[in-house]
């Protein structure tokens, strides 16, 4: 009777866990063509047109129900193509139901390659599994590549050793609308996954490619925090910058992360950039490896 109610209270907790997400989901219209669908996990990208309904990145596996019925409210259908802007799981946990759905799913090769196996995430204490066949990438790219539909063009950049050794940003040409992926977080200090390729540098290099693209009246949907614009990302590059030179005399010096921290580098930024996913001290750790 014990493993019974225990069986029934994990059912419950499981499905009660997976309703809470769900609901977390809503979305923000970027222009007639292109929405934002917000909640947990990273930032969904959305174009819908006659040609089919086109997605960057799809969050949590729990939310894909509640994804789906997002997409249909606001005209689109099941996704023609799914673009994985790299491989952590917040933006690509829809990948299984997605494919088996019949959409197409595209990455940058080293991004399908982490899918492809077991990886651990070191600064989360987590192993996120290997994808099923159906959540693969089946297309994939080293470079860029480009899409034209909807009588648009969308063209996909891959930017080395930013977020992951697999980032890339979608830049909707007709649009003057960038989707970031990781290479920004809106608002607060970002997550850089050094043991898979991340650095500071390359976070910075990816930002210039961006902005390089950008113009006054560009919309710039961030990997995650609140729907952007040139002058936001001006701010996070000049944050990084900053972090790049700080920390790395730091290093040049020999200290350790932890002597690094106790010199409190980065203790002007506190108030501006460490209200998000880490506080200064521990995102100084997670980053020094790759400074």
């Amino acid at each position: 009777m014990k493993i019974l109610g225990y069986a029934v209270g994990l059912v419950l907790f499981t499905t009660i866990f997976n309703f809470a997400i769900a609901q977390e989901i809503g979305s923000v219209k970027v222009n007639d063509n292109i929405h934002i669908i917000t909640g947990k996990g990273g930032n969904i990208g959305l174009l819908i047109g006659e040609d089919g309904t086109f997605l960057i990145d799809d969050k949590f596996a729990p939310m894909n129900d509640a994804i789906m019925a997002e997409i249909k409210k606001l005209g689109g259908s099941t996704p023609r193509f799914v673009i994985n802007t790299h491989y952590h799981g917040d933006h690509t946990g829809g990948n299984d139901k997605l494919g088996k759905m019949g959409s197409t799913i595209i990455s940058h090769a080293n991004a399908r390659e982490r899918m492809s196996k077991d990886a651990f995430i070191k600064a989360f204490n987590k192993t996120v599994p290997a994808k099923s066949r159906e959540g693969l990438p089946v297309i994939t790219f080293t470079r860029d590549i480009s899409f034209h539909l909807n009588g648009k063009t969308v063209n996909v950049i891959h930017v080395p050793s930013a977020h992951t050794d697999g980032d890339s940003f979608i830049h909707f040409r007709d649009e003057n609308v960038i989707h970031t992926g990781d290479a920004m977080f809106n608002g607060f200090y970002p997550f850089i996954d050094v043991p898979h390729g991340g650095t500071v540098k390359g976070m910075i290099s990816a930002v210039d490619q961006i902005l390089a693209l950008a113009n006054d009246d560009t919309k710039i949907i961030p990997g995650h925090g609140p729907l952007a614009s040139k002058s936001d990302l001006t701010g996070f590059r000049t944050m990084l910058a900053t972090v790049q030179e700080r920390l790395g005399k730091l290093k040049a010096e020999g200290k350790t992360a932890t002597q690094a921290i106790a010199e409190k580098p980065l203790a002007d930024l506190d108030k501006e950039w460490s209200d998000g996913l880490f506080k200064t001290d521990r995102w100084i750790e997670i980053i020094y490896d790759g400074i």
